[in-house]
């Protein structure tokens, strides 16, 4: 699946691969990750996407972006959008699909093999245009998790499928304990 000399990059739709990891019990170690990829090929790039919510004082995903940025990553973050649905609950979207594809067709001319951390099935226009310009493309998720995390389509247009679950040794470490919730915003308001 991997060859020493090829030039490789690494693609991380950060919620999409947190949602894969956790739906098989275990938290990515991106040290060990991004060891791994180095061992296996000449790794020219690490790109983790994730949305932010700007206006939080704490965020749970911070400490991990800013470890990221200090470790070798090429961090890609945008604000989220928070809004309240239908039902009255506070909803965060912060998609990073189209930011993942634009980086990978940049790069496509200068590596090898692409390695996309993402089980979602948008991506399989952007491999399909990287496998016609000469790029193997390697997706890593799981189809262990019910439901699958992987679209069947990603899964089948992918060069190699690599099953997170079987790489939970390498890069995988136990989950850590949920910190408390921060109490909702909306109920910290006192009646006057």
């Amino acid at each position: 699946m991997f060859y020493k000399d090829e030039r490789l990059a690494l693609f991380i739709d950060g919620s999409n691969l947190y949602a894969a990891a956790k739906s098989l019990g275990f938290d990515i170690d991106y040290k060990l990750l991004r060891s791994e990829f180095m061992r296996r090929g000449k790794l020219l790039r690490a790109f983790y996407y994730t949305a932010l919510l700007e206006n939080d004082e704490y965020s749970p995903i911070r400490p991990l972006v800013d470890w990221l940025n200090y470790n070798g990553f090429t961090m890609v973050t945008k604000p989220a959008k928070e809004y309240t649905d239908s039902m009255g609950r506070r909803k965060v979207k912060g998609n990073m699909d189209i930011e993942l594809a634009v980086d990978a067709m940049e790069l496509a001319p200068h590596v090898d093999h692409i390695v996309l951390f993402s089980g979602d099935g948008d991506f399989r226009p952007l491999v399909e245009s990287l496998q016609r310009q000469g790029v193997r493309v390697s997706v890593v998720s799981t189809i262990r998790s019910q439901p699958p995390m992987i679209a069947d389509e990603l899964r089948r247009q992918a060069d190699n499928f690599i099953e997170l679950e079987d790489l939970k040794d390498v890069i995988g470490r136990p989950p850590r304990e949920p910190m408390a919730e921060a109490p909702d915003r909306e109920y910290e308001r006192s009646e006057s």
